[in-house]
């Protein structure tokens, strides 16, 4: 993070003094890092003293595994034709309201601003209580600008209410049509820097867009899903995805929906970290029909538990 190669550099100024000691705490720790505080082997290269792996984080309830449910969207998708094709399945308002935003792969920001807008209103909204909040990671300060844009947009075409979307990135970008964009002019109320975090934090602000800014540091455990158009690569992936990893009260998992990057890449970027991880590259959508059977057998639940479950489904959709 920015904080370590500060750190790191102010260090390098000093020389060794006998008597101070410095300690450092990083889930993710760089070269520098690692050099600056770690302890050389026998080979003389620095490793850290001691190791808090999120494995084990995760297993004493500090913080939630992101990787539980993540998943491509090019996954997603494929999911969501199965359900649409496949016979086996019920025609039931709940697939109906599933299949909605998953009928369409996305070919360009309004698409994809489409199914974000649905994917939260259908699923992430009634999270953490119907506290639930999102994050849209772009890929740079203009397609934040145009998210923003396609969001509102879609927000007022549909007449939607409680999803206000907040933006954050630095400095000062050219729209298409030469306008000069910054957080200040796009946010409502003038909001910009600090005053983005604050505004983030009542209800009515559900999702926040971002380019660069508020991928790491970045503290709000009302985060639950993430949306991903941007590639993201080694520690830069861990600490973009960590932002939803912090726990609270009836928080009881996280969601990754990523339109950018392979599975695998994500899972070898965590694995250095990681120690053990739950995330797979692809869902057999078959193993939904096994897990029917074992169920079934188990008589955990009756056709009338079913029935039950899809009308007040339905009564939800129909409130919404």
């Amino acid at each position: 993070s920015d904080s370590e190669d500060e750190i790191a550099k102010e260090m390098a100024t000093h020389g060794r003094l006998d008597n101070l000691s410095f300690f450092a705490f990083t889930a993710t720790p760089k070269a520098k890092t690692l050099e600056m505080f770690g302890t050389p082997d026998a080979n003389g290269i620095p490793h850290a003293f001691h190791i808090y792996s999120m494995k084990q984080a995760i297993q004493e309830g500090f913080i939630l595994d992101v990787l539980k449910n993540y998943v491509t969207y090019d996954t997603y998708f494929k999911i969501g034709k199965t359900i649409a094709d496949d016979p086996r399945y019920e025609k039931s308002k709940a697939n109906k309201a599933l299949g909605k935003f998953l009928s369409l792969h996305p070919h360009n920001l309004a698409q994809k601003t489409q199914i974000i807008v649905e994917h939260f209103r259908t699923v992430t909204k009634n999270k953490i209580g119907g506290k639930a909040k999102a994050m849209v990671v772009t890929s740079s300060r203009l397609h934040a600008v145009r998210y923003l844009k396609e969001f509102r947009k879609y927000i007022k075409e549909h007449n939607l209410s409680n999803v206000d979307v907040l933006v954050a990135f630095s400095g000062e970008v050219e729209d298409s049509h030469g306008r000069k964009c910054t957080e200040a002019n796009m946010n409502d109320g003038h909001v910009f820097d600090d005053g983005i975090r604050e505004k983030f934090k009542e209800d009515e602000y559900k999702i926040l867009i971002v380019a660069e800014k508020f991928q790491t540091g970045f503290d709000q455990p009302l985060l639950h899903t993430m949306y991903v158009d941007r590639s993201l690569g080694g520690i830069q992936c861990i600490q973009t995805l960590s932002r939803l990893n912090r726990c609270y009260p009836g928080k009881e998992d996280t969601m990754v929906i990523d339109f950018r990057n392979d599975a695998a890449n994500v899972q070898k970027a965590f694995q250095a970290f990681y120690t053990e991880t739950s995330l797979e590259s692809e869902i057999n959508v078959d193993l939904i029909y096994e897990a029917q059977k074992k169920l079934r057998d188990y008589k955990v639940y009756s056709d009338e538990d079913l029935k039950n479950a899809v009308e007040e489904e339905r009564i939800d959709l129909d409130k919404n």
